[in-house]
């Protein structure tokens, strides 16, 4: 995970130690180390949080579902030979 503020907090290390998960951290300044991830999120950033004045987490919730639909099912990635990600998955 990123090293960013609200992933080096206390209260994230102490619940992931209650659930005996162990965190593992890229280097510091090396967001390549974790690209799809990066990757996913500029998309969602730029595709549902920058367009959207939420009123609710419902709302949140069921535009996230609807974008997530399209970034899954209908809309083509470069980076899988122009197929969706459930295409790749039928062909693999």
């Amino acid at each position: 995970m990123d090293n960013g503020p609200e992933f080096t907090s206390n209260v994230l290390e102490s619940w992931a130690a209650e659930k005996c998960i162990k965190l593992e951290f890229i280097k510091p300044g090396s967001p390549y180390q974790n690209g799809f991830v990066e990757r996913f999120n500029r998309s969602y950033r730029e595709e549902v949080l920058d367009l959207y004045l939420f009123e609710s987490l419902q709302q949140v919730r069921y535009i996230t579902d609807e974008w997530l639909d399209i970034y899954n099912y209908e809309r083509p990635h470069d980076a899988l030979g122009d197929q969706t990600p459930m295409g790749y998955l039928e062909v693999a």
